[in-house]
């Protein structure tokens, strides 16, 4: 089971400590941080990371040869707190020599509808989110 510790680090500045390195998170310059991502970016690069590890995966299967590949992803928010995303939409750009459209949409396909967990999460929720906590002296 992932383990993250997520520490405070003065103003609206937090680390997020992860296996394999850590993560940033801030409030924007006017809401009293220094501009970094907030973490609600940070959900969506992490839903383009869990979808972009397994197209380029898949694609690698097939010997596609991918040379570039970024995606854009735009989060609606609702207005109301707590501003949950609405909607989010993923552009997936691809660069390569011989990319196959039917091979590209079906790495796609088979990501967002089987194998992203990020993507499961955020359209499904969490099963639950429990809670507890301590005061140290």
């Amino acid at each position: 089971m992932p383990n993250v510790k997520v520490r405070f680090e003065g103003g609206m500045r937090f680390v997020g400590e992860c296996e394999g390195g850590n993560v940033i998170m801030d409030a924007p310059a006017q809401a009293g941080g220094t501009g970094g991502p907030t973490p609600m970016n940070v959900l969506l690069a992490a839903l383009g990371g869990c979808t972009g590890m397994d197209v380029i995966s898949i694609l690698r299967k097939k010997r596609a040869e991918v040379t570039g590949f970024e995606m854009n992803i735009e989060g609606q928010r609702a207005a109301e707190h707590p501003k949950k995303y609405t909607g989010i939409n993923i552009e997936f750009v691809l660069k390569g020599k011989g990319l196959k459209k039917e091979d590209v949409e079906r790495a796609i396909e088979l990501s967002m509808d089987k194998y992203c967990s990020v993507k499961a999460t955020i359209e499904g929720g969490a099963s639950k989110v429990s809670h507890s906590y301590r005061i140290e002296e």
